[in-house]
């Protein structure tokens, strides 16, 4: 009796675990990319170059995040996004994207950079 107890219930105790398993893998990803965002956004508000942005946002992002960045008078805004496997091999894919938003340090509004 005990035994085919367990053998339905084991199944649905692996998918319960296989879902949190993927839960905490897309929320890991999901504050990367927000750490990512802030950290490109504080670089282009110092006023670096665009390069040395798209490096330091995707260094602190995800592996295979896209950094994209743009300004609107004193502001700029950095998105950093990346496609997440939660269960690795399995076919299922998750988008995950962070928007920061920092306004231009009046040094770096001088420089001219």
């Amino acid at each position: 009796m005990v035994t085919a107890e367990t053998a339905v219930v084991l199944p649905v105790l692996l998918v319960v675990l296989a879902g949190a398993v993927a839960a905490v893998v897309v929320v890991a990803a999901q504050l990367r990319c927000v750490d990512a965002a802030r950290e490109g956004a504080r670089a282009a508000a110092r006023g670096e170059p665009a390069a040395v942005v798209e490096r330091v946002a995707g260094a602190a992002g995800p592996d295979g995040a896209v950094v994209s960045q743009g300004s609107s008078g004193d502001t700029v805004t950095v998105t950093v996004a990346a496609v997440v496997a939660p269960l690795g091999p399995v076919p299922w894919r998750v988008t995950v994207t962070a928007t920061a938003t920092a306004v231009v340090e009046p040094a770096a509004r001088g420089s001219g950079r």
